[in-house]
């Protein structure tokens, strides 16, 4: 018997890694210590410009929005998913990305779908100015369903130790801005299937007149990148923190930034709610506790801000042309995030 009798063809792996060779060398830079097929990526990083560097890792997946891939046939998006959010979450902490690995599996190696993924990705590490350094694709029959694969990302930053953002620097007194999100982002998807395919019975392909657009090209909409607009901000001192708003929502990821002796007090209704999120409500007849905590409604990004910075910070966000939204403010509490 040979290998490929198994499910396991290597010849086929070989081909997607052919495929996916130009993507991963348009992120290289002159830290990248030689090429790809090593056993291992090799970054040479340059702390001379830091005087007490953390390196920031962190990892993630796109969960189950993966479904939306597999029953439009689109899969470029999902890369671009994938290191947006490890980017956003070592961004909040102050880190700028240096290199991203990536986790491929499926059942059977398809190369123009691995090409298509390697795609996103590559191009969500230009957009985070890091390297797609390496990573895996693991073909593992019977494991996966046919059509079906998993994804996954690893991403490593740094940052010097006085610019780190987070809990210790936020203050009584604080102004919190939200930045407009692009949809759903990777979060909420399974309540959001079960509504868009059982409760509506609408396939990826349906239009949707109050979204102005199919129900595909509303899930597949790209988690957002904050890096490319905030960038300068966090070089600055203008922030305390930030908040990346993933699974859980405003009221499960707001509060992980916030002192025990502080709340964060968020005005309902001075943002947009966006299209998707009031169709989710409606149509799934979910409470607003509930909504609140399972997506981001809206807003993928909120920045902590001093008082006396405020103006700053506006001025910043005006001059990038950027939507944003004042929700609210750090009042005396118990470490929570609480609506008013």
């Amino acid at each position: 018997m040979k290998y490929s009798d198994s499910g396991v063809d290597i010849d086929r792996s070989n081909e997607a890694k052919r495929r996916i060779k130009s993507f991963v060398r348009s992120t290289f830079n002159e830290a990248v210590v030689g090429d790809i097929g090593a056993f291992g990526g090799m970054y040479r990083p340059d702390f001379l410009s830091l005087q007490k560097p953390i390196l920031v890792s962190s990892a993630d997946g796109v969960g189950t929005k993966l479904k939306v891939a597999f029953a439009s046939g689109i899969h470029d998006t999902v890369g671009i998913d994938l290191v947006a959010h490890c980017t956003n979450d070592i961004l909040v902490q102050g880190a700028f990305p240096l290199f991203f690995l990536d986790y491929i599996a499926s059942g059977r190696v398809e190369p123009p779908v691995i090409e298509q993924l390697v795609k996103g990705l590559a191009q969500g590490c230009r957009e985070s100015q890091c390297v797609l350094i390496g990573g895996e694709t693991a073909e593992m029959p019977d494991f996966y369903q046919p059509g079906e694969y998993d994804l996954a990302g690893f991403i490593v930053g740094m940052v010097d130790e006085s610019k780190l953002l987070g809990t210790r620097k936020v203050e009584q007194g604080d102004v919190l801005i939200g930045l407009r999100s692009s949809g759903l982002h990777t979060n909420g998807y399974s309540l959001a299937r079960k509504i868009f395919f059982e409760t509506e019975r609408l396939g990826v392909d349906s239009y949707v007149e109050s979204l102005g657009r199919t129900v595909a090209e509303e899930l597949l909409s790209p988690h957002r990148n904050y890096l490319p607009v905030v960038k300068e901000l966090v070089q600055s001192d203008d922030l305390h923190a930030m908040a990346h708003i993933t699974g859980g929502g405003i009221t499960e990821n707001l509060d992980r930034v916030l002192p025990s002796h502080l709340d964060g007090a968020v005005r309902r209704g001075t943002w947009d709610i966006l299209p998707v999120f009031r169709f989710l409500r409606e149509r799934g007849q979910v409470e607003d506790e509930e909504m609140y905590r399972t997506f981001n409604m809206g807003i993928g990004l909120i920045l902590v801000v001093a008082k006396d910075r405020l103006n700053r910070v506006e001025d910043y966000l005006r001059a990038r042309g950027e939507q944003y939204y004042l929700i609210g403010e750090v009042v005396a509490g118990l470490g929570k995030v609480r609506y008013v």
